[in-house]
């Protein structure tokens, strides 16, 4: 009887250890999509100020191609005048218009370059995080596909785990089940662990002698005075049994 009813406890808190990844899983799915989605959108929302550098730098260019098209014809129209001139007085005067807009030219030659140089630095920026933003994309939409098949994977598990730990529950007396969802409350997993050599593997501090003895008879389910959790004696339980009840549960 004492033998079949630690088994059970071990089989119990087997189930319940796979519950609580489980439902830890899905309480921290959802948090990973969050991560991306907040990272999609920082990649959007600097994809969104490059374009606004570009527009900004686009349109400097265009407004200087446009001055110094009509610097041009005015300088022209200037040089023109220049042949008409009919006192040294006006001759100075044109010369003068001339040069400076001959230096504004030069000037705004100068910003068109500087602009055009950063335009080009943008629009390389622009390919960079466009591309971020795409393999972002593509990460969150996978993670979302996949998010609903683990979630929908993870909650059939539940249910089957569920009726398992129903059947469990219903072999084990009263008292001992009670016991241990007494423990499961107020400790973290595990409930019940094994005792081998005196020293109890949930606290890693030895046991009683008097109590190990009393472990070692298998007469009674006992708890470890360090840690409260309930102990069995290692060898009551071999390993490959542990194993097939894992197996049994999966």
């Amino acid at each position: 009887m004492y033998q079949k009813q630690i088994e059970q406890l071990v089989m119990l808190q087997l189930i319940d250890g796979e519950m609580i990844a489980l439902k830890s899983e899905l309480a921290n799915a959802p948090k990973e999509i969050q991560g991306l989605e907040k990272k999609f959108q920082d990649t959007e929302a600097a994809k969104e100020q490059v374009r606004e550098k570009l527009n900004y730098l686009t349109d400097q260019l265009r407004r200087l191609e446009t001055d110094l098209a009509d610097d041009s014809v005015r300088l022209k129209k200037s040089k023109s005048k220049m042949m008409m001139v009919g006192n040294s007085k006006e001759y100075h005067a044109m010369v003068r218009e001339m040069d400076s807009l001959e230096k504004l030219n030069r000037s705004r030659d100068e910003e068109k370059a500087a602009f055009a140089e950063e335009l080009e630095r943008q629009a390389a920026a622009d390919q960079e995080v466009t591309a971020q933003a795409d393999a972002v994309r593509v990460e969150l939409d996978a993670a979302r596909a996949g998010l609903a098949e683990r979630m929908t994977a993870a909650e059939k598990r539940l249910e089957v785990l569920n009726g398992q730990r129903r059947e469990a529950c219903k072999v084990l007396p009263p008292p001992i089940l009670s016991r241990y969802e007494f423990i499961r409350s107020r400790l973290a997993n595990p409930v019940i662990v094994s005792v081998d050599l005196g020293v109890c593997s949930g606290c890693n501090i030895s046991i009683p002698p008097q109590a190990y003895i009393e472990l070692q008879k298998g007469q009674q389910i006992l708890s470890c005075p360090n840690c409260q959790r309930l102990i069995y004696w290692q060898q009551h339980i071999a390993p490959a049994q542990t194993e097939e009840t894992a197996d049994a549960k999966a």
